[in-house]
């Protein structure tokens, strides 16, 4: 049985400074383990950036201004008997840093700026590389 009843929508932001993107490693499912942009989910009355600005701030100890709408996914994942376990639409913004040391909070296990050579080392979400990838040629 599902736990929602409807897709859940979750907000990420792209940050680049000194040639290295921000990421954080992710705590609890889904991708657990894995290095992800970081993100939450949008509150009742929060636009897009709003969100994102908190998210990543809490996140990350990171503040930024967020921008527009660069990728966006569905994330969904079903257990062994095809049950929904969750549905999540996520919408990634491309953002300016402002100011801040990372430091891994609320749901991120670690939280570092990421540059090419580090990321070749590291378990980065498919997603997260896709998007990298196809959107910033942020190649690893």
């Amino acid at each position: 049985m599902s736990q929602t009843k409807h897709p859940v929508i979750g907000i990420g932001a792209v940050v680049f400074h000194d040639n290295a993107v921000l990421l954080v490693k992710r705590k609890n499912p889904p991708c657990a383990n894995e290095w992800a942009i970081p993100g939450g989910h949008i509150h009742p009355g929060e636009t897009l950036q709003q969100a994102a600005e908190r998210e990543i701030l809490e996140e990350t100890g990171i503040k930024i201004k967020a921008g527009e709408p660069v990728f966006s996914f569905d994330l969904i994942e079903r257990d062994s008997n095809k049950n929904l376990l969750f549905h999540y639409v996520i919408i990634d913004l491309a953002a300016q840093y402002i100011e801040g040391i990372p430091q891994a909070d609320d749901d991120a296990l670690d939280a570092a700026w990421i540059n090419r050579s580090q990321a070749k080392t590291l378990n980065i979400n498919v997603t997260t590389k896709r998007l990298l990838i196809d959107k910033y040629n942020f190649h690893f």
